[in-house]
Formats: C-alpha cells, sequence, structure tokens
C-alpha cells in the first residue's frame, strides 16, 4: 500500500513495481525501474527516504529513518544508490548505500552507516553504528568485518543481480 504521512506521499517513478503487500509510508522517492517487493514496509514518517534507479528491496525488508531529536539534532534519513540489491529480511535504519551493492539477506545496517560504491555484504552480518564499508570488498560478520576485495566475478554479479531483477518486475508489470 502506496500512503502519506503528513501530508506527504511517495513519490515513486512510473516504471518501478511496488507489490500489493508492500508499503510505503510518507517522504519516501523511488527512482525508475526499482521493485519493492512483498511484506517489504518503507516508512519514511519521520525523516526521508530516497531509493535510486534499477535497486531492489526484496521481501520482507523493513526501511526506515532517525528522528530529530535531543540525541540527534538532524536525525539521519536513509539514501540508497543505483543498483542495489537489497535481500530478503534485510534491515536498513537511517544509513547511505551508494551504488552497485548487495546486502545480504537477514543483515541489519544501522545508523549512520555509509557503504560506498560496489560492496557485498553477507547474509546475515550487522553493521553497528557509524562504519563506513570501503569499495570494493566482501563484509561479513556480527559486529561486520571486512573479509577480502570483491573478485571481478563478484563485482560482475552486482550488476547481473540489479539487472535482473528489473527484468524481473518488468514481468509482474505486463
Amino acid at each position: 500500500m502506496i500512503r502519506p504521512f503528513d501530508s506527504i506521499t511517495p513519490k515513486i517513478a512510473e516504471s518501478c513495481y511496488i507489490d500489493p503487500n508492500a508499503d510505503v509510508i510518507g517522504d519516501v522517492v523511488i527512482g525508475e525501474n526499482s521493485s519493492v517487493w512483498p511484506m517489504s514496509v518503507i516508512r519514511g514518517d519521520v525523516n526521508f527516504i530516497r531509493i535510486g534507479e534499477n535497486t531492489n528491496i526484496q521481501d520482507g525488508c523493513v526501511l526506515h529513518v532517525s528522528h530529530a531529536g535531543g540525541f540527534n539534532p538532524q536525525g539521519a534519513a536513509l539514501m540508497i544508490g543505483d543498483n542495489v540489491t537489497v535481500g530478503h529480511k534485510v534491515v536498513l535504519h537511517a544509513c547511505k548505500i551508494w551504488n552497485d551493492c548487495l546486502i545480504g539477506m537477514g543483515a541489519v545496517v544501522m545508523d549512520n552507516v555509509v557503504v560506498e560504491n560496489h560492496v557485498m555484504i553477507g547474509a546475515g552480518t550487522v553493521v553497528t553504528p557509524g562504519k563506513t564499508l570501503k569499495s570494493g570488498y566482501l563484509y561479513l560478520g556480527s559486529p561486520c568485518k571486512k573479509v577480502r576485495k570483491l573478485s571481478p566475478e563478484e563485482l560482475d554479479y552486482l550488476t547481473y543481480s540489479a539487472e535482473h531483477y528489473v527484468r524481473l518486475k518488468n514481468r509482474y508489470t505486463q
């Protein structure tokens, strides 16, 4: 369901697929050819959420933000770039994910984390607040640790995964 909060309605590109069993609420902008799959919640109520092009938010994800207040005067928005694959049951909270990344199933990425371009975060990984994940690496664990550089095949897979989900959403929207 797409619904407003405080009279701000999500802005979703026409080429997107939003599953009828997903919730997109409030100050959310989603770019061209992106997709949001069943049971995901994208809640832009106390700050804003921006999702780029060709990005997929898979089943059961929770995306939220931090409010401005005494402990965090500016609050923190959630920003996700282009060509990002967000695996099943991921939690993204008030962080920045740049382009061409893959966030593995069940990962948790917390407030004020910055994930640079071309990063792979393994399934079940917990990225603690304020951490920066450098471009070109695989991160695993709880708390997450930089494991190794991504191989050329893994870098290619980042693009493949995003393109696959664009093709899949096209099948759903025909």
